[in-house]
């Protein structure tokens, strides 16, 4: 095992030695509120945090207003992104009312019961509209002036594979979407999608007219940019047109719902993927399904398919996971403190979606109204913690000069035993990543804090440490 890992870690210690895509200025710290947000910068994204914001479902009213109100809330946490689900209209047309291969529309439900099915907010009517669920476009605004002044940066959910059956493109220009053989519109192909129309990439005005809608919230209504969904299956020669076109408007940040390495390839494209693979790993080990082993290939193929200075992002949950494949404890039980832990150890952007901050405990409804706890509870309390140490510790930086991990070492198969790195600053992660108690023998020795009790622990090399199931110790050194 030792040789396997003597390999990773030489990946990642050339992965973590690198120079950044681009220099931004640094955000202004002692500001008053009528200061205004300086642009987005290299050394931000070192220690930011993302969360993701379901409007609807984040409050019983579910309002760009209720949302506005905690907002210095969510500052506690570290947030320094707040990634907006969809905030355009909704298309009535083939609205959706459940999801899966065997969907139904709102209109296959009695008339008396179609108003409760709000459909998915990826079915856009209008790309430079406001959905009144969650309020005006007044609303809007106040929201990101609030998050400005809190210091953090606002990006939309951006949907550019299709749109909702009521766009008025699908009346002006058909010849924007996807046709099959007898001129008529289509969804995604190879998807259960219904209650969208596929867009025509091959079609150039279709082109232009998106990245117009995309420049109005940046030069109109101050957004600091876009998290792309299912950026995959977009053209990649449509992002290395438009990202570069948007980025002389304004300094943003980039977001791709994917995990294709070329959507960040070179300066101009996203600056931030998803760690698909991460999150699904976390799921195994979890299950017991999947062992350290399978975390030892993963950063071996993460240093062999990203360059250097990509950034991906980390989570437990998010809107998908949560709705349909359920909560964090379905998914990770007992681990799920650990995950969530180890969700932040690692070299990215760690996310947080709606109501994970508040121990939600059930499957968010998709299509309907729901709402998430509102009581700090044990996740609150982690999440705070691991905010201060992402914040004050550089060894915690996951931007494009990320530290280093600089040792992957243990002689029990079930322990991770992880050293993180940069500048003076050294942070110790050690996991129990199995459902049984065990026993491994530390190689080095030295004093040091433990981050979580705020207690002294001395390891001696050689000596054993005994670790409950699924525990774990952040050492600061």
């Amino acid at each position: 095992m030792k040789n396997v890992l003597t390999i990773a870690l030489i990946a990642l210690l050339v992965w973590s030695c690198k120079t950044d895509k681009k220099d931004g200025p640094v955000l202004i710290e002692d500001k008053s509120s009528e200061d205004i947000l300086a642009p987005i910068s290299e050394d931000i994204l070192e220690s930011a945090i993302i969360y993701e914001a379901n409007i609807r479902q984040y409050s019983p009213e579910g309002t760009f207003q209720e949302f506005t109100k905690d907002i210095p809330e969510l500052k506690k946490l570290g947030v320094k992104i707040i990634w907006l689900m969809p905030v355009f209209p909704i298309s009535e047309t083939k609205r959706k009312a459940t999801g899966g291969p065997d969907s139904k529309f709102a209109s296959d439900f009695p008339e008396d019961e179609q108003s409760k099915y709000l459909g998915s907010y990826y079915a856009v009517t209008d790309f430079t509209k406001i959905n009144p669920e969650f309020g005006t476009i007044e609303d809007f605004r106040e929201l990101v002036n609030m998050a400005h002044k809190n210091s953090m940066y606002v990006i939309l959910d951006w949907v550019p594979n299709h749109t909702g059956w009521d766009h008025e493109w699908l009346k002006t220009n058909p010849d924007y979407y996807t046709q099959n053989e007898d001129g008529e519109v289509i969804h995604p192909e190879g998807t259960d999608w219904t209650d969208v129309a596929d867009l025509n990439y091959d079609n150039k005005s279709m082109r232009k007219d998106m990245l117009d809608d995309m420049s109005y919230w940046i030069t109109k209504e101050g957004v600091d940019g876009f998290r792309c969904d299912v950026a995959g299956s977009v053209p990649l020669d449509f992002w290395q047109e438009t990202i570069p076109e948007l980025r002389k408007q304004k300094d943003i940040f980039m977001l791709a719902e994917a995990w294709e390495p070329e959507l960040m390839k070179g300066n101009d494209l996203f600056d931030m993927a998803y760690a698909w693979d991460g999150h699904h790993l976390l799921n195994s080990l979890a299950k017991g399904e999947k062992n350290l082993k399978d975390f030892e290939a993963y950063t071996t193929k993460i240093f062999k398919d990203y360059e250097t200075n990509d950034i991906l992002m980390n989570f437990v949950t998010n809107h998908d996971e949560n709705s349909w494949n359920g909560t964090i404890k379905e998914r990770m039980g007992d681990a799920s403190e650990l995950m969530t832990v180890f969700s932040y150890m690692q070299k990215g952007m760690p996310l947080i979606y709606t109501g994970q901050e508040y121990d939600l405990a059930h499957r968010l409804k998709f299509f309907e109204k729901d709402s998430i706890p509102k009581v700090k509870g044990k996740t609150w309390q982690l999440l705070e913690k691991l905010a201060v140490l992402k914040q004050e510790n550089e060894a915690l930086h996951g931007g494009r000069n990320g530290a280093a991990f600089v040792s992957l070492v243990s002689n029990n198969e079930h322990v991770l035993d992880m050293v993180r790195k940069k500048g003076k600053s050294k942070i110790r992660f050690i996991g129990n990543f199995s459902n049984n108690e065990q026993m491994f023998n530390s190689t080095t020795s030295g004093t040091f804090v433990d981050f979580m009790t705020d207690s002294n622990i001395e390891l001696k090399a050689g000596e054993a440490l005994t670790l409950q199931p699924w525990e774990y110790k952040i050492l600061i050194q």
